[in-house]
């Protein structure tokens, strides 16, 4: 069995097996404190973590271990976010936690899914939404790519406790350009298992705008 199928087999299985340890990790931020601390992050990603553009990604619901993660990236210079380019400088790592506590706490309002169709390698156009369905919960065996809800759960709600970030609700167009960047080597904070870029190395085109199209509507 290929490596990443397995750890997607591993991760759907935590997923089953711990429903409750989300409700009993303890939570290293505190989301009042939180709240005072968002004032710079809600030009792009509103003040409940809502973007109200899809260029800018939703935080709410993400879960707080994913984005203090990422929070800690842009400010090492880990992951590179240019609009972001010193904004976290002068914050303690208490400021991020408390900032990803916030926002976790918060509640995504959904973007929805959209009727389209995708041009696939053979030239044919397909429906995105069966194929995006088809990737999220079966993968590709033919390309080794393993299914997405291994990670980020069948309703795409993520695994907060493991860092595996909600998707289901957030813009397609953010969630395309994350694959994208993953598959061309843009973005590398995937950690040292290389995970994402392992995934997204192995879709074409035409399923990583399916498949972000189909998220975009779980809940």
């Amino acid at each position: 069995m290929n490596t990443l199928f397995k750890q997607a087999m591993i991760a759907l299985s935590f997923v089953a097996a711990t429903p409750l340890l989300a409700g009993q990790a303890s939570a290293a931020g505190n989301p009042e404190a939180g709240k005072d601390k968002v004032a710079v992050c809600a030009g792009c990603h509103g003040a409940d973590g809502n973007s109200p553009a899809p260029i800018y990604p939703k935080l709410a619901g993400l879960g707080e271990k994913y984005i203090h993660k990422q929070l800690v990236d842009v400010q090492s210079g880990a992951r590179v976010i240019p609009e972001m380019t010193g904004l976290l400088n002068n914050l303690s790592d208490q400021d991020l936690q408390d900032i990803a506590a916030f926002f976790a706490s918060q509640s995504m309002q959904l973007t929805g899914s959209k009727e389209l169709n995708v041009l696939v390698n053979s030239g044919a156009q397909v429906d995105a939404l069966a194929l995006g369905k088809r990737v999220y919960r079966g993968g590709n065996k033919e390309t080794n790519v393993p299914a997405c809800m291994g990670c980020h759960s069948p309703t795409g709600i993520g695994n907060a406790p493991a860092g595996y970030p909600r998707l289901g609700g957030q813009y397609a167009e953010y969630i395309e350009k994350q694959l994208l960047a993953f598959r061309g080597g843009e973005r590398t904070n995937d950690g040292d298992r290389s995970t994402m870029r392992g995934v997204a190395k192995n879709l074409s085109d035409a399923e990583i705008t399916a498949v972000a199209n189909y998220i975009a509507g779980l809940n």
